[in-house]
């Protein structure tokens, strides 16, 4: 018999063995540079703005929760494993099956051993890392003075102390049953649990190991029943947050009594470890689970059924009441100023006289819907772009305040051609916007365009003739990804700074980058550190930098004011303003909770989305408390962030400032002229109106019975959203004199949207910060809220656009706007109180239906209880409505319309052309024409209120042969 001897395992190679090593190493190396880079680039856009200490708060908050993260898990794991190892009984006698499974594990041990808790060490750290905000603000939470009802706990104990607790219970919770689990796996490997014969066998060791880790985890569950009694402040319970009355008087003493029992139980564990007998605290932990049957369910059902719901208001109104207080506080409206409003219907001559200030600020401009008018007459080239919609603001204007419609003209790159679309031309060229576009809010052109106050390449108007005024914009809501700037003095531009219509752009005006914008990109390491960054290796290579190259980037305001203030939720509006001769995006930012105990909780997404804001998500949505904290500026020149600490009372701001010490200025740093551009925040009044929706009442019955609840109505122009709130310059009655304002209306509540469609509350806040530097206005912010009587039926905006459509008179000139290739678009729709009742103003445009826009204002609409009327003019259309003279006009009321003038399109610049061409004007022929229809409808009009059948057909006739005759010119 031969046998062959198996084949000697082949050697690596010492060489591969070596290459393998090498690749492992250079990719090891490749990777930690990249990601070396992508920190290294953050530290250096941090440190160029100062906010360097909000980074590296970050950094070390995230690497010091890693750690504790990982030692709170992988430490007692590896404890677990050797106690559980190296206290095994030694000649116990194994079945066969353990000892396979010992054959298997055995030269594993060692690298178990450690990597098991290695393994769920990374876990745990990387979790806990994620906790660094929670466990902050624990550390560095703040006291409010204000004690809850149930309690008497400070309120600052619920939204800063109690979501730590919760996390640090839930972790120790995993980490104490991962340990339980692992021992009773160790400890049945090496036979110290053995099971067989319907016998269960526990050795001392593993039964004094087990019962401590069983007791703990049972003792933090009553701890954590505990701390679920202050949890219920801020849940939901039947109608309210926080507890009503069975919660009150049930659960929350049931809680008492499970935690202790819980408590009792987990020293029966204990007991246990010490001698031996697992029957009580299994008997312990039975009666526990029947005790939470009974008490934590059973008892608070029979309260419920048998006590509460048949005398619900006698039992929760002190607990609705609580509701009610703390969600006023929560969200600010504690200090609304309420007034019922007998709001008059009848419209009389000189009603408006009182209210001429209100009336001349009403704005005729929509904001949604001239931006095509702005960007045919303002656009110049197709790389420059104006927001959609536009912004609104004030300034003042020979000492008198003038809302505005505001727009910066910006760069967007993705508008060049495609054959211009070069590295050079989108990152070197093609750098920032230039200047902005400023039209009065409440005046029109005879064309029905915006009146200008500041427009034009270069830029001319009221605020470019101030001294140093910047017109140029690096930092804006559509600049390029990133812009390299900057070069030594004497050196050529490069830069684009604006056309100026010749060809081929020969005479274009070019600029160097003057400020401090963005990290050095002039050294070879800071290049490949961006190139990586970016994925751009032009960056590296390209012999247009120099030392004195800047790169811009995350240029958006909001971006770089989200990034140095992470702990805010930012307004969806940021607006730009010119301030002290600097353009500058003003962005509001709030802080917020949702454990303030008591309040209700609302969905920001759902309160803020309307027909302006599309919905938008957020990774913390459910709120129940929060404050405009901060305002912010970002200069759109050098994109310098400043962060001013608005209320400095806000104690989730002063928890964050404590967290980011050095980060805010005081409001006293803030001039009078950015003073004067402040305005109460957009979203927060959103959210305001839909808690005063419901918590507009201020007792618990009127609450209980919700036979007064309101709803923010739908938008006439958007039936499918909610109607915006609007920006006005207005009189509220109780003031003496007209402020910058933001107002909603509200019409009754239905679930089934069925409700009709009446006022039933107008809700307007004080906007003006005023002109003071470094203080607002005390009135600032003030909650006026109007309660319709309810002897009085005033139309809601759907039941007012409705009647302006159904009108006869108005659609059918509304007919004669639409004749040729024109489109009608209905403005917004506004309400003031005005004239002892609300009047409601729509502006009408014009625009044509081709595929070049130009809206215009054509016509305006009024509405007074159930008077309308329809002119030329805002001025014209109240005269009309309140008996031939209003006492009061509008903002356009030196206007003469030019008839027919906006029918016609105006066409597209030519690449070289500087502003548009005018409008066409019309033929002798259709402008008699035009006047022969309108002069047939009024004349048809009146016979119709006077009875006149003959004389109304004669009108009749002449209209239809008038509007025939239009046909026949065709727009000529």
């Amino acid at each position: 018999m031969t046998t062959t001897s198996a084949p000697n395992r082949a050697t690596p190679s010492p060489s591969r063995r070596i290459l393998a090593i090498s690749l492992a190493i250079i990719a090891a190396l490749v990777v930690g540079f990249f990601i070396f880079a992508s920190l290294y680039a953050d530290w250096l856009w941090y440190d160029q703005l100062g906010f360097q200490e909000v980074l590296l708060t970050q950094w070390v908050a995230r690497v010091i929760m890693f750690v504790v993260g990982f030692l709170g898990m992988a430490v007692p794991l590896w404890v677990t494993i050797q106690l559980a190892y190296r206290l095994r009984p030694v000649y116990v006698r194994l079945s066969s099956q353990l000892d396979r499974y010992q054959e298997v594990v055995e030269p594993l041990r060692r690298l178990a051993m450690w990597g098991i808790p290695v393994f769920f060490g990374f876990f745990a750290g990387f979790a806990a890392s994620t906790q660094w905000q929670t466990t902050w603000l624990w550390l560095n939470g703040v006291t409010t003075d204000v004690t809850d009802p149930i309690f008497n706990l400070d309120t600052g104990f619920y939204m800063f102390a109690m979501p730590f607790y919760s996390a640090l219970l839930g972790f120790v919770s995993a980490v104490l049953l991962v340990s339980l689990l692992v021992t009773v796996v160790v400890s049945y490997l090496y036979g110290a649990v053995r099971v067989g014969q319907r016998e269960l066998r526990i050795s001392k060791s593993a039964r004094i190991q087990i019962a401590v880790i069983a007791g703990l985890y049972v003792l933090v569950q009553g701890v954590s029943l505990w701390l679920d009694r202050y949890l219920l402040m801020v849940q939901n319970d039947d109608r309210i947050t926080g507890p009503a009355y069975t919660s009150a008087n049930a659960v929350i003493p049931g809680l008492s009594i499970l935690a202790i029992s819980a408590i009792v139980v987990a020293i029966l564990f204990f007991v246990t470890a010490i001698i031996g007998r697992w029957r009580y605290p299994l008997v312990a932990t039975a009666v526990l689970v029947v005790a939470t049957v009974v008490v934590g369910v059973g008892y608070p059902w029979v309260v419920n059924t048998f006590q509460v719901t048949p005398n619900k208001i006698n039992y929760e109104a002190q607990y609705y009441q609580y509701n009610i207080d703390a969600t006023k506080a929560a969200y600010g409206v504690n200090g609304l100023e309420q007034m019922e409003f007998s709001a008059a219907t009848d419209a009389e001559a000189g009603q408006l006289r009182s209210d001429a200030a209100t009336t001349a600020q009403i704005r005729i401009m929509d904001p949604a819907i001239i931006p095509p008018t702005v960007r045919q007459l303002e656009q110049y080239r197709a790389y420059y772009q104006f927001h959609n919609p536009l912004d609104v603001d004030r300034y003042e204007i020979d000492g008198q305040s003038q809302d505005t419609i505001v727009s910066v003209r910006e760069l967007d790159v993705d508008q060049l051609d495609a054959a211009a679309q070069t590295w050079q031309n989108t990152s070197l060229i093609y750098t920032h916007g230039y200047g902005l576009v400023v039209a009065k809010g409440n005046d029109r052109t005879t064309e029905g365009e915006p009146v200008f106050l500041e427009r034009g390449i270069p830029a001319s108007g009221f605020l470019s003739d101030q001294e140093d005024f910047e017109p140029r914009v690096y930092f804006g809501e559509m600049s390029p990804q990133y812009s390299i700037v900057g070069a030594p003095e004497g050196t050529a531009p490069i830069e684009l700074d604006y056309p100026t219509g010749s060809s081929e752009g020969s005479g274009d005006v070019k600029t160097t980058f003057e400020g401090n914008g963005g990290p050095s990109v002039g050294s070879v390491f800071s290049r490949l550190i961006y190139a990586l960054k970016f994925q751009s290796e032009q960056i590296l290579f390209s012999d247009d930098i120099n030392e004195e190259s800047q790169i811009l980037y995350d240029r958006d305001p909001a971006t770089r004011v989200q990034k140095v203030a992470p702990y805010l939720q930012l307004d969806s509006d940021p607006y730009p303003s010119v301030v002290d001769g600097r353009i500058v995006w003003i962005i509001d930012g709030y802080t917020r909770s949702a454990n303030y105990p008591y309040s209700s909780t609302v969905s920001l997404q759902e309160a803020i989305s309307d027909s302006n804001t599309a919905q938008q998500r957020f990774g913390l949505d459910n709120i129940n408390y929060i404050r405009n904290s901060v305002k912010a500026t970002v200069d759109a020149y050098d994109g310098k962030v400043t962060l001013y600490a608005w209320d400095e009372t806000d104690p989730v701001l002063q928890t964050w400032q404590k967290v980011y010490p050095s980060t805010l200025k005081p409001v006293s740093d803030m001039s009078a002229d950015l003073m004067s551009h402040v305005r109460y925040p957009t979203d927060l009044f959103k959210v305001q109106r839909a808690i005063l929706g419901v918590y507009h009442v201020g007792d618990a019955l009127s609450f209980y019975q919700r036979d007064n609840a309101w709803e923010t109505p739908n938008d006439p122009q958007n039936d499918s959203e909610l109607q915006p709130p609007y920006y006005l310059s207005m009189q509220m009655p109780g003031q003496t004199s007209p402020t910058y304002s933001m107002f909603t209306t509200f019409i009754p509540s239905s679930e089934a949207g069925n409700a009709r469609n009446v006022l039933m509350g107008y809700l307007a806040v004080d906007s003006n910060a005023g002109d003071e530097a470094g203080t607002a206005r005390d009135d600032y912010g003030k909650l006026r809220m109007l309660v319709i009587s309810a002897d009085t039926t005033v139309p809601g905006p759907g039941q007012v656009q409705n009647t302006f459509n159904a009108d006869p008179l108005v659609s059918s000139q509304i007919n004669l706007l639409k004749q040729g290739q024109s489109d009608v678009l209905n403005g917004n729709l506004l309400t003031l109180p005005v004239g002892g009742g609300l009047l409601y103003v729509q502006p009408v445009f014009v625009q044509s239906s081709g595929a070049t826009k130009l809206p215009t204002l054509q016509k305006v609409l009024v509405s007074f209880g159930n008077d309308i009327a329809f002119e030329d003019t805002l001025s014209e259309a109240l005269d009309a409505l309140f008996g031939g003279d209003a006492g009061a006009t509008g903002g356009d009321s030196d206007v003469t319309p030019t008839p027919g003038a906006t029918t016609q399109p105006t066409p597209e610049p030519t690449p070289t052309e500087t502003t548009p061409s005018t409008p066409t004007e019309p033929t002798d022929a259709y402008q008699a024409a035009l006047q022969e229809a309108q002069q047939a409808m009024l004349d048809r009009d009146a016979a119709l209120k006077a009875g006149d059948l003959t004389a109304f057909a004669e009108a009749d006739a002449r209209l239809t042969a008038a509007v025939e005759q239009l046909i026949a010119l065709g727009g000529q």
